[in-house]
């Protein structure tokens, strides 16, 4: 990068940092953005400020927002008394592209993976707990990603929960939709028959 002025060169190292931006695509980003006007990068600049400043996690479910508590937890039409417990942030708009789901969240950031360091004091679990017993929950869905982490955190937290009286389900996992058989591995088709249902 010797032959790149100094302030390309440093902007294209940071966007490499990034995930998924590789030098290419690092490389396209800094030379759209030397065409775009000094006010579009302004923008840009202060929206990316704007996010470290303002952005914090939600004291009741850890979600991120500028709010506190979040949009989610303060929607009274919201059921309450269903929580859907997922690893990451972006889980959440996930579910909710579904618009299936009107309960509300517990983001814990993170799985258990002893492997890697990862313990239950490493999750954001407290404030469950404590969700749980004040707002008299009914129903946890536990939706962590279907991996040997997401499997062992799921079985963890039945563990946590089922004591405090509660039903606690997982999200159903198997084939999914548009697939072959053929391609399903024998995990993914015994979790789809142990999670069949009645047909309508």
């Amino acid at each position: 990068m010797e032959d790149l002025a100094a302030p390309v060169a440093r902007l294209i190292d940071e966007f490499k940092k990034l995930p998924g931006i590789g030098a290419k695509s690092a490389q396209r980003l800094v030379f759209t953005l030397i065409r775009r006007s000094a006010e579009d990068c302004a923008r840009l600049a202060q929206a990316i400020i704007d996010l470290k400043q303002q952005i914090r996690l939600c004291s009741e479910c850890n979600n991120i927002t500028d709010t506190d508590p979040c949009h989610f937890c303060s929607n009274a039409a919201r059921n309450h008394q269903v929580i859907c417990v997922v690893e990451e942030p972006f889980n959440v708009y996930s579910i909710e592209k579904t618009r299936e789901f009107k309960g509300i969240y517990h983001i814990l950031h993170g799985a258990l993976s002893p492997i890697n360091g990862v313990g239950p004091e490493d999750l954001k679990l407290k404030n469950l707990l404590g969700r749980v017993q004040r707002d008299k929950v009914e129903e946890v869905i536990i939706a962590t990603n279907p991996n040997i982490e997401g499997e062992a955190t799921a079985i963890y937290l039945s563990r946590l929960l089922k004591p405090l009286g509660l039903r606690v389900t997982r999200i159903a996992l198997g084939v999914p939709v548009g697939s072959d058989l053929e391609y399903a591995d024998e995990v993914t088709l015994s979790k789809a028959l142990a999670g069949r249902r009645e047909m309508d």
